[in-house]
Formats: C-alpha cells, sequence, structure tokens
C-alpha cells in the first residue's frame, strides 16, 4: 500500500524529526556529565593519565616513546632524556613530580643493559629514597639508598640542570670549586646511606655524614669475608675490624 504525506504532514514529519534529534542531544549531554564504570578484562594503550577533576596530573603510566618530562607546579619541562625507560610518574597534590618507578632492558653488542628504580622525592625536589638495579651483563648492582636533599627554598626542584649547564661553561679546572661551592651553601644533594650490593659481588652498608663522606662501612666480600672500617672526613680508614 502506498502512503502519500501532503505538504501539511511533511511539516509533521519535519518538527518530529527535530524534537527527537533535540531529545537525544539533551541525553548524550545528560550523559557526558555522568560518571561512567567500565570493566574490561584487557586494555591495551601507549600512555593512560590519572588525572583530578581540575585537570591535575596525579599518576602517569606511559611507554618509553610517550614517557613524560619532569612536571613542576602543574607545568610539563621536556626532558628528552627520559625516553630511554617506561613506568610510572607520581606528581603530588600540586602538579609537581614526588617520584616514580621506571624500567628498561635491552641487548647492546650482545651484553645486557638493564635497569629498574623505584623512586620517592622530598617535597619540590628529588629522589630521597631509592630502591635501584643496573645489570651490565657480568656486573650488577642492587641497592636501597638515601640521601639528603637540599631545602627547596635553597635549590628547588629543576635546580641540579641550572648547575650542569653553568658548570658546563667553566673550564675544566674551575669546575670541582664550582661544585664545591655549591655544597658549602648546601645547594646539592648529599648521599647519606648506601645499602646493596657492589659490582665486585660485595655486600656492603655505607654510612655517610651530612657531607656526603663516608664515616662507617660494613662489607661482606664475595668470598665472605667481613670487614667494618671507621673513615675520617677526608675519607682515610682511621680504624678496622676483621675476624
Amino acid at each position: 500500500m502506498a502512503w502519500h504525506i501532503g505538504q501539511q504532514g511533511m511539516g509533521f514529519v519535519a518538527g518530529c524529526s527535530t524534537t527527537v534529534a533535540l531529545g537525544l542531544a539533551v541525553l548524550l549531554l545528560a550523559g557526558a556529565s555522568r560518571e561512567h564504570h567500565g570493566r574490561f578484562s584487557e586494555i591495551t594503550v601507549g600512555r593512560i593519565n590519572i588525572e583530578e577533576p581540575d585537570g591535575t596530573k596525579r599518576l602517569i603510566i606511559s611507554n618509553r616513546t610517550s614517557f613524560p618530562g619532569a612536571f613542576e607546579q602543574g607545568k610539563e619541562v621536556t626532558r628528552p632524556d627520559r625516553r630511554h625507560a617506561a613506568g610510572m610518574l607520581f606528581i603530588n597534590d600540586e602538579g609537581t613530580e614526588n617520584g616514580g618507578l621506571i624500567q628498561a632492558g635491552s641487548m647492546v653488542d650482545g651484553r645486557a643493559k638493564a635497569g629498574l628504580s623505584l623512586t620517592f622525592d622530598r617535597f619540590r625536589q628529588d629522589q630521597t629514597l631509592q630502591l635501584k638495579h643496573t645489570d651490565y651483563g657480568k656486573q650488577s648492582t642492587t641497592a636501597m639508598i638515601i640521601n639528603d636533599m637540599p631545602d627547596p627554598d635553597v635549590a628547588p626542584i629543576g635546580a641540579m640542570r641550572t648547575f650542569t649547564a653553568e658548570a658546563a661553561k667553566l673550564a675544566p679546572a674551575e669546575r670541582q670549586a664550582y661544585w664545591d661551592k655549591l655544597q658549602a651553601e648546601g645547594k646539592l644533594a648529599q648521599p647519606r646511606i648506601y645499602l646493596g650490593t657492589s659490582v665486585d659481588r660485595a655486600s656492603a652498608l655505607s654510612l655517610q655524614d651530612a657531607n656526603g663522606k663516608p664515616r662507617l662501612r660494613l662489607l661482606v666480600s664475595a668470598q665472605g669475608q667481613p670487614l667494618i672500617e671507621m673513615l675520617d672526613e677526608t675519607g682515610k680508614v682511621v680504624k678496622s675490624v676483621t675476624p
């Protein structure tokens, strides 16, 4: 049976179409404003940004190619040197980086070149606690490292990049004096505790003073020989204890 629609009927149809379109638009906008929860058995992505409602990034999980730069008070700073590893970046409430987990591993010239690093940063500063593993084929180390980081009012996060650039402008003979001056001003990180293995397969505990100088070492060699060393501020061993 054929249907015939006159001019009045066409107007009615057009009005209905407009009403339906508006209704669909309202439904879509309402759906977009509500939170959605999904369940997936598997998802494949290059990078995931976890953000607060205001857009502040809090956690980034990324492959090597898309790994982000550094974050300083909500601004991302370009760091092409970070594109060698994949992992996670932790970011605090104000949008400043405060640690992360990175890992990489490959064969270079027939030898392994791999490593993992889990770090936790001081507020507006760099890593104060690090769990680290490096592997270069026949040589590998694994350690927990604790550092004293400068007060962010004295040397904020990112200051090390500036120091390194300034040092590169100096003559080689002047660079050590430049770094010594920064250290005396409290602008450099100071290693305090190292607990781990060494490249010669010894296990070691090294305790440093506030200036980063080793003062006490406990060692057990790969052959099982234990040793305790006490050092002065110049690094000279002033007392040793062996079996």
